[in-house]
């Protein structure tokens, strides 16, 4: 008989796969955008990955067993915090979305892996966790890299490199307001309200920036179609993952973005930022390392 413990273990190789075909899936999904942005707005590209993105959040809802038991209810007490963290990713996705059109795409995307960082700030005030100063001091060593990777005072820092810092900011607090929500409440419908309040604001902001391009070929309507499968994939990924084991097996292989993001970046476009990477992505990666293990170990003393 296999006890659950064997099942859990058993279940981890899985989960890591999956949540390394996600990051290739975002990635995948980030080079599209780059393509794609310099015909299309970012709040546009943004509304039609929302879009697409309500379709793997209704699969992932409707194959969650708890759900199904507790009556499939889609009504929600606590409706304010997805709300909010909707709208927060809808910022998110536009000041990613607007810095991968105008910074080379590793640089975007390692600045982007700052947002590890900010979960640990907003712990604090809005889950009451008490940060101590091995984790403030891991925090440090993750904000110098990133502030390394931005560059200010470097001859090619722009203001564009602050976008994927505040995407970063907002995608941390999306993720630490979920941990907000009652414990009973499957995942997956937190993700459908969110991902559903995300569509509206998306296309209310691209009417408001002068409205829809029409696709100017067959091509770029493919192109529009499989962002939003790449990116509603991954995100449907991320959920098997994290349901097959526990987050902290899942944290230190979220890092192998940086590196895919330079290499893709250099086979596709010919970027090749590796001054403006390095060493700056190493801290990030080893401040973000910091905190899992410092996480972890608590976890096992408790």
């Amino acid at each position: 008989m296999t006890s659950p413990q064997t099942t859990r273990v058993n279940k981890v190789l899985p989960g890591v796969l999956f949540s390394l075909l996600a990051i290739l899936l975002f990635d995948l999904m980030g080079l599209i955008i780059k393509h794609l942005s310099s015909t299309y707005g970012a709040a546009e590209l943004s509304a039609w990955r929302n879009l697409f993105g309500l379709i793997p959040a209704s699969i992932a809802l409707w194959s969650t067993r708890n759900w199904h038991a507790g009556g499939r209810k889609l009504r929600l007490r606590q409706w304010q915090i997805p709300v909010i963290r909707g709208l927060a990713v809808t910022v998110a996705q536009f000041c990613f979305y607007l810095a991968l059109g105008r910074l080379a795409f590793a640089t975007a995307a390692t600045i982007s892996y700052s947002n590890a960082l900010f979960i640990l700030v907003y712990s604090v005030p809005l889950l009451g966790e008490r940060v101590g100063l091995f984790r403030w001091s891991a925090a440090l060593v993750g904000f110098a890299g990133v502030v390394m990777v931005m560059g200010p005072g470097r001859d090619s820092f722009t203001w564009e490199a602050l976008l994927p810092l505040i995407a970063a900011a907002l995608y941390a607090f999306a993720g630490v307001s979920s941990r907000m929500m009652d414990e009973d409440v499957p995942s997956p419908l937190i993700n459908l309200w969110s991902s559903s309040v995300s569509a509206i604001g998306a296309f209310a902001l691209a009417m408001a920036l002068g409205g829809f391009t029409a696709p100017a070929s067959v091509a770029d309507m493919g192109w529009i179609l499989l962002m939003g499968l790449c990116g509603g994939s991954a995100v449907l990924s991320m959920v098997v993952a994290y349901r097959m084991t526990e987050p902290g097996n899942l944290a230190p292989f979220a890092y192998l973005g940086i590196p895919t993001a330079f290499v893709l970046g250099w086979l596709f476009f010919g970027e090749s930022p590796f001054s403006d990477l390095f060493p700056g992505a190493i801290l990030i990666i080893a401040g973000g390392l910091m905190i899992l293990w410092r996480e972890r170990r608590m976890a096992r003393q408790t």
